[in-house]
This record gives C-alpha cells, structure tokens and sequence, in this order.
C-alpha cells in the first residue's frame, strides 16, 4: 500500500470531523460551518449542518471571480452529429443564469423538484447547473429509458417541471422524445404543470398545452443569482434502475457533495484546474452525474 494513501486514510478514520474541516476550506461559502459532523442519529450523520453554500456558485462562479472566466469549461464534441462546441466559465455561466431564471418564470423555486430527461447534450447540462443555482432539485433521467420507467419517476419525486428535448440521436437512428414523454406524463399518477423543450436544430416538434420551447422560456428571462442554500439542503435525486423492484431515489446533500468531489480530483485522479478532462459516461448515471459534470467543474478544469 503507498505509504501517503495509508496515511491519509488512517487520518480520515481516526480523525474525520479534523479531517473533512480541512478540506471543506477549500470549497466556497457563503457562510462557513462550524458543525463539521453530528452523529447523535446514526446512520443519519450531517455534514457542515450551519454552513451556507451553492452548487453553482462553486462550480463556475467562484472561478470566474478568480479570474479564470475566459478558461475553457466545458467541451462539446458529438460523435453522432460532428457538432462541436466549446463554453468558457464566463459564457456557460451567462446560459445557466438565463436559464435558472427562465426556471424561476415558470414558477420553479427553492426545494422544487425538475426532472431532466434529455440526451447528452450542453443544454442538460445547463439544465442541472440552473436548478442548483435557484436551488431546486433536479432529477436526471437516463434518456434512454422507456415511459413507464419515467413514469415511476415523475411519481416518486412529484417534479414540478420536466426538461426535454425534441429528440436524440443515435447511430442510424433518431429517437423522438415527445411522444416518449406524453406517455410517461399519461401513465404518471402525479402531472407536472409543464414541460421546457429543446428544438434540436435538424429535428424540430410541434408543442403543445403546457409545452414551452426552451429558447423561448429563456429569451425572457432575466439572469438568476445564485441562491444560497443550507450545507444539508438537497442537491439531486438520482433513482436506482429498479430491476430489483421499484427505483429508489437516492438524495445527496449540498456541502459534502462539493466537498467531497471537488477532493477527489487532485487527490484520487492528480488531475489539476488546468487539465482537460473526459469520462466515458453518462450523465443519467452516477459516473457522468459526478464526473462530466461537478467534479471537474468544482475543480476548474475543463471537462469534455
């Protein structure tokens, strides 16, 4: 075993309030903890319980207050499409803000849920950063999964809004998202108020009552500031794949979220903010939720 492994994980079990307190100064807050652990209700332990923070607020706006906005922060290359595109901190931060407040038009607040059943494209990730930013909590939903398996979703987490898009692409074929949607809405016991479409460029549907196009919402939208939440409010849901029965959502925290991936980073993978990175997943699961998206980003890196 490296002798430096053993030695910091010994530390992180003998002294994990020490321990996690040094790390969380490495993150952004708005208000510092100084409740690092209670584990007076085991296996219920909270973590950083009086500080105040924000996902998003540490995954692009801390960077660019630090005067790394013009580094690239996001890299989009589609293998399908040939698109490709590229985001500094500056400019996804000026899309997630428009975008988080088009959410807050459309009567999104702290604490709602919005489900996010997209493929893999820059707008889910905006998606995903805007409600972080106006403090709802999103649930991304593989877009490869059927209408009854969106359905369990949409019932479990009772989403206020659902992001879509028109359409995603795969070799040789196009999957049409709409009438995979209607028929999730139509099997779900509980109805979201509304749905926010994405027109793909090649690939445009007509809407419907309680459908909004995605460019539309945000041309009215005036740019949200980030919201400051509680270390122990909720960041996600991410739902198992419930082939052992009906899915299970599983919740992660704000502050230990942030805290705990943005270590990872240098520590696990010796990657650094001036490193481009990749990970070969997606973001319905929780390798590309993680890895594609907030790690690297909390980090200040580049993430493709």
């Amino acid at each position: 075993m490296n002798s430096n492994f053993e030695k910091i994980y010994n530390e992180s079990i003998k002294n994990p309030e020490e321990f996690w307190k040094k790390i969380a100064d490495d993150i952004f807050w708005f208000k510092k903890p100084s409740k690092i652990l209670n584990k007076s209700n085991p296996p219920f332990y909270k973590w950083y319980e009086d500080g105040v923070t924000n996902t998003c607020y540490n995954a692009l706006d801390v960077h660019i207050d630090n005067g790394r906005g013009d580094r690239d922060a996001l890299i989009y290359d589609s293998p399908i499409t040939g698109n490709k595109k590229k985001f500094t901190y500056k400019e996804l931060r000026e899309k997630v803000s428009k975008f988080a407040g088009a959410l807050q038009n459309q009567g999104i607040k702290k604490g709602d849920r919005v489900i996010i059943y997209m493929p893999m494209i820059p707008e889910a990730v905006i998606g995903m950063l805007a409600c972080g930013r106006i403090g709802a909590v999103h649930s991304v939903v593989f877009g490869g999964f059927a209408p009854n398996e969106l359905a369990s979703r949409i019932d479990d987490s009772k989403a206020k809004i659902i992001l879509s898009a028109s359409c995603g692409y795969e070799p040789g074929r196009t999957i049409e998202y709409k009438p995979l949607l209607k028929k999730a809405i139509e099997l779900a016991k509980h109805k979201p108020e509304k749905c926010i479409i994405y027109q793909r460029k090649d690939f445009k549907v007509d809407l419907e009552k309680n459908e909004i196009d995605w460019n539309d919402a945000t041309k009215e939208a005036n740019p949200a500031e980030c919201v400051e939440m509680n270390a122990n409010d909720y960041a996600y849901i991410l739902y198992t794949s419930g082939t052992t029965g009906v899915p299970k959502g599983i919740v992660r925290d704000i502050g230990g979220h942030i805290v705990a991936l943005k270590w990872t980073m240098k520590n696990i993978y010796n990657i650094d903010p001036d490193d481009v990175w990749w990970s070969a997943s997606d973001i319905g699961w929780i390798v590309g939720h993680s890895y594609i998206v907030y790690a690297p980003l909390f980090h200040g890196c580049t993430t493709v």
